[in-house]
C-alpha cells in the first residue's frame, strides 16, 4: 500500500532532517552497495530485454508463437526492471536533501499533490466564505 501524502511529506521532512544533521552517517545508510544492487539490477534488466528481443525475433523466424510470446513477456519485463530500477536512484534522496531540485527549504511534491493541495485550499476559502 502507498503512502499517502502527509506520510511521504514526514518521510522527507525526516530525511532531509538526517542529511543535515549527520551527512556522513546518512550517506553510509544510503551507501555504496545499494547504488551497486540499482547498477546490477538495471543491468541484468537489460540483458533479460535483449535476450527476450532475441527470442522474439526467433519465434517470428520460426512458426513457434510460443517462443515470441515469451520474448515479449521478457522484453517488457526487463523494460519495466530498467525504468524503475532507474527512477529510484539512490542518489535521488541525497540531491532532495541537499537542495539540488526544487525551491529552497522544502522537497518537491508530485504536480497532483500541489492540484489538489490547491483545490482544498479553494474549497477551504469557500466554505469560510459561506458560513
Amino acid at each position: 500500500m502507498p503512502l499517502s501524502e502527509h506520510e511521504q511529506r514526514l518521510l522527507e521532512q525526516m530525511e532531509r532532517a538526517l542529511y543535515a544533521e549527520d551527512p556522513k552517517f546518512a550517506t553510509a545508510l544510503e551507501g555504496a552497495g545499494m547504488r551497486t544492487h540499482t547498477r546490477r539490477r538495471t543491468g541484468w534488466a537489460i540483458a533479460g530485454f535483449v535476450v527476450g528481443l532475441v527470442l522474439l525475433m526467433t519465434g517470428v523466424m520460426l512458426p513457434a508463437i510460443w517462443i515470441s510470446v515469451v520474448g515479449f513477456l521478457l522484453m517488457l519485463t526487463g523494460a519495466v526492471l530498467a525504468v524503475t530500477g532507474w527512477r529510484r536512484s539512490p542518489g535521488q534522496a541525497q540531491q532532495q536533501a541537499e537542495g539540488g531540485s526544487g525551491s529552497a527549504g522544502r522537497a518537491p511534491r508530485p504536480r497532483r499533490a500541489k492540484m489538489m493541495n490547491r483545490i482544498e485550499e479553494r474549497w477551504k476559502r469557500r466554505r469560510d466564505e459561506q458560513a
